[in-house]
């Protein structure tokens, strides 16, 4: 095995955990028959950065990178609720669970987004905005469908979880399958704590 795909991301908590499947199961009954392939939550986290193919002989400098970041930066709290879509509510394709942080989590982000591009794993080009994907809606979708879709994601109003610690960076591994991705934690780094 010389590539493996990988991302870098925090775990979200228990009680996240919890409203995203109070969240899911009220979208889920309110929208069957729609073409969305659903996240299962424990696949939900927020992702820092997108790796893609990585070469096993550079897991080594990523586990380095994760590890000098995370020692950089101290544990903050997110809270998380409402619930959103790219590119818009109108058109949905990726739903979303909306992530407030501190400037500390862009911190984060930035740091690894460019400790990681020195490797030549390529920046990214939007700007960070943290969220929780819970779903991808088909472009097999209608019209009709859409706007199904537009409206239950108006009217349903996820619980608002105040405050969750982050304390740790994880960097996984991204094992697609017919049935979805399976995602194994490879490596963890505790914010604040130089190792």
């Amino acid at each position: 095995m010389s590539a493996i795909r990988a991302f870098i991301a925090i775990n979200i908590s228990p009680e996240i955990g919890q409203m995203l499947e109070t969240t899911l199961r009220e979208l889920l009954q309110e929208l069957k028959g729609i073409p969305v392939r659903w996240v299962p939550v424990k696949n939900i986290h927020i992702t820092l950065k997108f790796l893609g193919d990585v070469s096993v002989s550079n897991l080594d400098v990523l586990k380095k990178i994760i590890s000098g970041e995370a020692a950089a930066h101290e544990p903050f709290e997110i809270s998380a609720g409402g619930l959103g879509a790219f590119p818009s509510i109108k058109r949905p394709r990726v739903i979303w669970v909306d992530v407030q942080a501190p400037a500390e989590l862009t911190a984060l982000q930035r740091a690894i987004d460019n400790e990681t591009a020195r490797l030549g794993y390529p920046k990214e080009d939007r700007p960070f905005s943290p969220h929780l994907t819970i779903g991808r809606v088909s472009r097999n979708t209608n019209a009709d469908e859409l706007r199904r879709l537009s409206a239950a994601l108006t009217n349903t109003k996820p619980g608002f979880v105040e405050s969750a610690k982050v304390e740790d960076v994880f960097l996984y591994r991204s094992n697609l399958q017919p049935s979805g991705a399976i995602y194994t934690s490879l490596f963890s780094a505790r914010l604040g704590e130089s190792s």
